[in-house]
């Protein structure tokens, strides 16, 4: 009997010794990689949906494209079929960065068929004085949009974000530069010096028939190295105060361009201050990227590459982007999204969902 209970101490032994190897093999070997940070600018037609999923698998949304109108379907159907396929279960974060029609899209639908967190926004919805009947008309609809969107808010519960603000997604950070039309008071960090390009790049005049665009929530997002800006629909005015006569943002690695690459959303004196690699237009056939812009982003200091959503019928061939880098060829719409794939080394890669083509960036 104390033999065998010898031997067996002996194999038990033996045996811890081979996993305290194998553990310590295991702790010596290559750790397995973090998770990228992914984004993904969702075809909603020449609306808003960007998808956003941080490394620790928390989410966030920036609007909800269109309701149904015109005889449109409402954006909501496809951007749930959309974040289900990322793998998405759940919106922690829905942004609504402004109330205009191609922004707010149908909250009451998403919600009744997602389950959303938390919703963030600037507040009340703002309209220009008009006397125009037409107009008028027009306000009416959007205050009834918009009352339905509030109902959902109340019930979800939402916080009015200011500059400054941060979104609490954990993994990255996400901060307010601009949101009800002002500017964040001070620069980020490693930011702040003064903008060269100012003194040429003339100031665009306010458009005040565009009152909610200037009140979009512009988000600059951080991963380790990698940078990305978001102004939504701010225009060229507003954005040209963030980055005269001192650059409030530094530079970012993408620029997700301001009003769906429309003329007046581009401030040169904002493009040379980001140059930024990569710009990414969420654009419509028919609306955005606008020819007159085509000039004035391929001029931006340390562009590589355009990449757009839609093929632009605005531009025409010569003032569109190869056709690997569109989401959605000419007279073709299979609804396809641009995803980009960031590490926090700050390398990223873009990759076309229709085709599967994709390039890595380099910092």
């Amino acid at each position: 009997m104390e033999l065998s209970i010898a031997k067996f101490s002996m194999r038990a032994i033996r045996c811890a010794a081979c996993l305290c190897v194998a553990y310590l093999a295991v702790l010596a070997g290559p750790l397995p990689a973090a998770k990228d940070l992914e984004i993904y600018t969702i075809d909603v037609e020449g609306g808003k949906c960007v998808l956003t999923v941080s490394p620790s698998g928390q989410t966030m949304l920036v609007d909800l494209g269109w309701p149904e109108f015109g005889g449109r379907a409402a954006s909501a159907d496809h951007i749930i079929e959309s974040i289900r396929a990322a793998g998405v279960k759940r919106i922690d974060n829905l942004v609504i960065s402004h109330f205009d029609i191609d922004h707010i899209g149908d909250a009451t639908q998403f919600v009744s068929k997602f389950p959303v967190g938390h919703i963030f926004d600037h507040g009340d919805i703002r309209f220009p004085e008009t006397s125009d009947p037409r107009a008028a008309k027009g306000v009416e609809s959007a205050k009834a949009r918009f009352a339905a969107y509030a109902a959902v808010r109340e019930k979800i519960g939402h916080t009015v974000l200011k500059p400054g603000d941060r979104i609490p997604i954990k993994g990255v950070d996400v901060q307010v530069i601009s949101a009800g039309g002002e500017p964040i008071p001070k620069p980020v960090a490693g930011a702040g010096a003064a903008n060269p390009l100012c003194a040429a790049a003339t100031q665009p005049d306010l458009r005040a028939g565009d009152i909610e665009d200037d009140q979009s929530i512009a988000l600059l997002y951080t991963f380790g190295k990698f940078r990305m800006f978001d102004p939504a629909d701010l225009e060229a005015h507003y954005s040209h105060d963030l980055v005269c006569p001192n650059n409030l943002i530094g530079t970012v690695d993408v620029y997700h361009l301001n009003v769906h690459g429309q003329f007046k959303g581009v401030a040169t004196a904002m493009l040379g201050a980001l140059h930024a690699p990569v710009i990414v237009e969420g654009n419509g056939e028919r609306k955005g990227a606008d020819a007159e812009t085509w000039p004035l982003l391929k001029a931006a200091p340390g562009l590589v590459d355009i990449w757009q959503i839609h093929y632009s019928e605005n531009a025409g061939k010569d003032r569109n982007p190869p056709d690997d880098f569109l989401a959605n060829l000419q007279g073709t719409d299979g609804l396809k999204a641009i995803k980009i794939s960031a590490e926090s080394n700050g390398t990223f890669t873009v990759t076309n969902e229709r085709n599967g083509f994709s390039k890595t960036y380099n910092k």
